[in-house]
């Protein structure tokens, strides 16, 4: 674990690093913890991640998953007790799913294209929004590729190239490029809003690095405390350089960089840092870790 003090903005200090996570949940009342990548891998919880959640909540913190998933809080559940994540793990969770229930209804109320898996219908529960054809579209909803193990993103050229000549706008619902699944690496939203937005598609985002994701997140967290928060009070934790560290420093969020997932850590924690920052030069890491163990 590479471990620093508070972000110079913050007070108090923290002290030299003692060990694991457990030194930032005192400081740190409420954690805004990612899911794919910190939380899981997409097969199976990671149990020192799971462990540490617990613990933070058992000394009085609150722990929101905030995660780019395109689907609802409810599905989100779903998925994480289908995958075995123990409940007690965590207060609530945010998605981007959540928030781009809201740029459905104002961007496609009259009816979208779903770009996507099956699996991610969820989002349009409560909305009134219908799914309709292409032609009959007002926006497209992109979740996803419609198969993200077996498909290649040359096969989205046509479809791409079709959306921009209707000067459909794209509602991206998971902002995240990549993700890894085991030990595989598939492709997710934003990689699709990415191409479409170099053939000049307007793209339309609500989940990380974004703000009104954290917007969502912070009046969760101050239901759940009872009480008026500041920034200082927050610590995001994440592998995500572009969404999660990006979006934590961005809304004046300190982070924890988990350096197994998205960021390769193969070389030493140091050079994993390093590399991020390269990237998000505004971060304000404070700790860069493999797992998020609490001793």
């Amino acid at each position: 674990m590479l471990v620093k003090g508070r972000s110079p903005s913050a007070t108090p200090v923290l002290p030299e690093p003692a060990h694991g996570m457990r030194q930032f949940s005192a400081s740190y009342p409420v954690w805004f913890c990612d899911i794919w990548g910190v939380l899981h891998n997409g097969l199976t919880p990671f149990a020192k991640t799971v462990e540490a959640l617990m613990r933070h909540r058992a000394e009085g913190g609150s722990v929101i998953l905030v995660t780019n998933s395109p689907r609802s809080h409810l599905g989100v559940a779903r998925q994480l007790a289908e995958i075995g994540v123990n409940p007690e793990a965590y207060d609530c969770i945010v998605t981007s799913g959540d928030v781009t229930q809201v740029l459905m209804r104002v961007h496609g109320g009259g009816g979208v294209f779903h770009l996507g898996p099956e699996r991610d219908l969820s989002i349009y529960a409560g909305t009134g929004v219908e799914r309709v054809p292409m032609e009959q579209a007002e926006a497209v909803l992109c979740t996803g590729l419609f198969d993200d193990v077996n498909d290649d993103l040359d096969s989205y050229a046509p479809l791409l190239d079709d959306m921009q000549k209707r000067e459909l706008a794209m509602i991206c619902a998971n902002p995240d490029k990549i993700v890894r699944k085991g030990d595989r690496i598939l492709f997710c939203a934003g990689k699709l809003a990415e191409l479409y937005a170099a053939r000049g598609g307007e793209v339309l985002m609500a989940g990380k690095p974004f703000s009104p994701i954290y917007d969502l997140a912070f009046s969760e967290a101050k239901r759940l405390m009872g009480r008026e928060l500041a920034p200082r009070d927050v610590l995001a934790i994440g592998d995500g350089p572009e969404t999660d560290i990006r979006g934590a420093a961005d809304y004046g969020l300190d982070s924890v960089l988990v350096a197994e997932g998205v960021t390769d850590a193969a070389l030493g924690l140091d050079l994993a840092e390093a590399q991020v920052l390269k990237k998000v030069p505004n971060a304000r890491i404070v700790a860069t870790v493999r797992d998020l163990s609490w001793t």
